[in-house]
């Protein structure tokens, strides 16, 4: 029978190493694992673990889990399951044990063994989670607290995964909506750059010889393209240096607010990003107040995820005002980025205690409207980068053949 070195600690913390005979190595950790030891590591006394899971059981000790960052469906499908787990009576450790032992990712497995320990010594599993900001946000760890305080874990677990799949659901639907137009005009880009710079110029010497006065059209596109193939390294610096100065500028808070803003009001694209942000007010919004987490909490984290400078600053505004004891809804209507609709819904939730419920509505509107806003900006584009593109491309040709055309109409005249 194979044998395995392992590396453990036992529950007062202290850290054990030896060998023990299994199958493989998941029969060698389940020896271990009777032996009340929390496994760190796992490998064939020969070298290296047995594929699959023991790989990254090995690299536990190695790895920094502060620096791990999950991935949306690798978080959703740990919620689900832990859900599941809580609401059939399995031990919060037992269950959290069991998903580290499958966790496909080294980092992600490091993590939740840091959280088994932190719970192990007493530690509330909100506060577990929140020592790892990159893999559990606010909204997570504040919605386990509320789950922790009013029994109901095992639902809020359900309600935190339905919120998460809606949310990369609708991140699927805007990167969908923006891979069309982004690959076109750099493909609209590209094919113009190629005419003007690898085609345009060789009919240099070819109009040259045919001793005739180039149309102004012709002449304009040479001049063009002489001045892009002569600059094309400035171009590109130039190309560069925007997108990184852009960058830079997001990152201030006058530089983000005022891209957001443009982005709200942006031709074609503008209402696709209102109708974004405010499903993400709302879906954020409803989840936090049905899981029971306090409304200025609530309020903070909407802020921080809405994803829009522009509206997170109306809802900070919103957020004093109720800080003070005053209506939600009322701040809210005097930002015109929040439609009537909204803000009347809101306000008569508010009055009737159903709030929730009518965040609820206005979440499930705004992701048909996204959907309906995905489609027609599809339909939408496509001809207008066609249009686009034949422009261009048909003013570069055009101007390549005019003067032959002016070359026959002269020699048809002799």
């Amino acid at each position: 029978m194979p044998t395995f070195k392992y590396q453990a600690k036992t529950f007062a913390g202290k850290k054990v190493s030896g060998s023990v005979d299994g199958s493989d190595q998941d029969a060698a950790i389940a020896k271990l694992r009777k032996r009340n030891l929390i496994v760190l590591s796992v490998k064939a006394s020969g070298g290296g673990g047995k594929g699959g899971g023991g790989g990254f059981k090995a690299l536990l000790m190695d790895s920094n889990p502060h620096r791990y960052k999950t991935r949306g469906d690798e978080l959703v499908v740990f919620t689900r399951q832990l859900s599941t787990m809580v609401a059939a009576g399995i031990p919060l450790v037992e269950g959290l044990e069991i998903l580290q032992e499958q966790a496909e990712n080294a980092g992600f497995a490091a993590v939740l063994d840091n959280i088994v320990e932190d719970i192990r010594s007493g530690g509330d599993l909100s506060h577990a989670f929140g020592a790892y900001p990159r893999c559990f946000d606010n909204i997570y760890v504040s919605m386990v607290k509320a789950g922790e305080v009013s029994g109901q874990l095992d639902d809020i677990l359900v309600r935190l995964a339905e919120y998460m799949e809606a949310t990369q659901h609708l991140k699927r639907e805007i990167k969908a909506a923006m891979t069309y137009p982004v690959v076109s005009l750099v493909l609209v880009l590209g094919i113009t750059l190629f005419l003007m710079i690898g085609i345009v110029p060789k009919f240099k010497d070819v109009f040259a010889s045919m001793d005739i006065e180039l149309p102004a059209l012709t002449t304009g596109t040479l001049a063009v393209a002489d001045w892009m193939t002569e600059n094309i390294f400035m171009m590109f610096l130039l190309s560069v240096g925007a997108f990184i100065g852009l960058k830079l500028y997001k990152k201030t808070a006058a530089g983000s607010l005022q891209i957001d803003w443009l982005k709200l009001h942006a031709p074609v694209f503008g209402p696709l990003f209102s109708k974004v942000a405010l499903s993400r007010f709302a879906k954020t919004f409803a989840t936090m107040v049905k899981s029971g987490v306090p409304i200025l909490e609530t309020l903070d984290i909407v802020s921080n995820t809405v994803g829009n400078q522009v509206i997170s600053a109306a809802v900070d505004r919103a957020k004093e005002n109720v800080r003070q004891g005053e209506t939600l809804s009322e701040p809210l209507a005097e930002s015109p980025e929040f439609p009537p609709m909204v803000t009347k819904m809101i306000g008569i939730g508010e009055r009737s205690g159903a709030l929730e419920n009518l965040l609820d509505k206005i979440s499930e509107f705004y992701d048909d409207q996204v959907s309906a806003a995905v489609k027609s900006l599809t339909s939408l584009i496509e001809p207008i980068m066609i249009a686009v593109m034949g422009f261009l491309v048909g003013t570069i040709v055009l101007s390549v053949f005019l003067p032959i055309f002016e070359l026959q109409k002269q020699l048809g005249n002799r």
